[in-house]
């Protein structure tokens, strides 16, 4: 069952896409997690046996930016609990962040990455969009950031 913290996570989210949908599937079924429980309704004993995802940063800010550029940045994470990590989806909170996360599983202690893609056409001044990872951890969404602030074009 998601706890309110989740609820008002997945309500906020819905709110913030409005302009734009980036769902990337990986294909992957349920019977391909091998987790002792879901993530969101893990027991804290079955936590302990769940992937873990560890970012460098959540936060990148491509500072003052010329209005109709396309800037690209690559979270890098690792994966530092027991099981495989599957990222079942992304999801920025604007149609011009776009992400391509990793298609395979990652293993307990190696590396992935998710590329952001910011298009700055018809944005003006600070602006900042979430992705949110959706994967087979406790809890199920982690969000990571992109900042710029956009010139607009003489």
């Amino acid at each position: 069952m998601m706890n309110f913290k989740n609820v008002l996570f997945l309500l906020s989210l819905i709110l913030f896409c409005s302009c734009g949908n980036n769902k990337n599937s990986t294909g992957i079924t349920v019977e391909d997690i091998t987790n002792p429980a879901s993530a969101d309704e893990a027991h804290s004993k079955d936590r302990e046996k769940l992937p873990v995802i560890t970012f460098e940063k959540t936060e990148h800010d491509f500072g003052k930016v010329t209005q109709g550029e396309r800037l690209s940045y690559t979270f890098h994470f690792t994966n530092t609990g027991k099981s495989d990590l599957i990222i079942e989806n992304t999801q920025s909170s604007c149609g011009c962040t776009t992400s391509i996360p990793p298609k395979a599983p990652i293993r307990p202690g190696e590396k992935g990455e998710i590329k952001v893609t910011f298009d700055s056409k018809n944005k003006e001044g600070s602006v900042s969009n979430g992705v949110a990872v959706m994967a087979n951890t406790y809890p199920m969404y982690t969000m990571v950031k992109v900042t710029a602030e956009v010139i607009k074009r003489k």
